[in-house]
């Protein structure tokens, strides 16, 4: 595809996960900074994601936000990345992707808040308990595949930037079949070029005397 491939993120947020989305798909794309409070907020963004969060992208005249979708999105735009399994194939991509955009960020957040759900009402959460959440992501990510398949795909990039950051600010328990999935996905090429990429834009910031981003 001809049209521009813009990326709206800040380097202290989850446009890490697009970016690194972006990597792995190999393609040309151009990034805007916004700043918290600023231009995050500032009209002409809201145009763009009227929630003022990032990431967002902008692919031609197409807007999508929530990098779960991003990451389903450039999946599809550039099937030549080979980032998601054959339409008909596509149960547990899609099961895994949106299980971490639900009841994983829900249930990560939640405990990392210390907020506890009671007990008698746990049934009207959707993820029910961060223990049941737990335990149904480690088995996902057992084993020496990936969670939709022996590829990586889209839902490695989005399931396992939960896990890696989980483990980082200790919100997700340090069981061996995290430690070793996130492994495999840290030492891909596109994750660490990507993060290379946003730790330049949070230096170069930093070095223009700014305030925290």
């Amino acid at each position: 595809m001809a049209d521009e491939l813009v990326l709206y993120t800040n380097p202290m947020s989850r446009g890490r996960i697009a970016r690194w989305m972006l990597e792995e798909t190999g393609v040309s794309y151009r990034t805007e900074r916004l700043e918290y409070g600023t231009t995050m907020k500032a009209a002409a963004y809201l145009a763009v994601n009227p929630m003022g969060k990032v990431p967002a992208i902008r692919h031609g005249e197409v807007v999508v936000t929530e990098a779960a979708a991003i990451c389903a999105y450039l999946a599809d735009a550039f099937p030549e990345a080979g980032l998601a399994p054959p339409s008909g194939a596509r149960g547990d991509f899609y099961r895994w992707l949106f299980f971490a955009a639900g009841p994983v960020e829900a249930a990560v957040s939640n405990r990392f808040l210390g907020l506890e759900v009671p007990e008698d009402k746990e049934a009207m959460m959707g993820y029910g308990t961060y223990a049941a959440v737990l335990d149904t992501l480690e088995k996902a990510v057992s084993g020496d595949g990936y969670v939709a398949g022996e590829r990586f795909s889209a839902a490695d990039v989005y399931v396992g930037s939960h896990i890696g950051w989980g483990l980082q600010m200790g919100s997700i328990e340090k069981r061996p079949a995290f430690s070793e999935y996130w492994s495999r996905l840290a030492g891909r090429e596109a994750y660490r070029r990507a993060g290379e990429l946003d730790d330049a834009l949070l230096a170069e910031r930093g070095a223009s005397g700014g305030g925290p981003a």
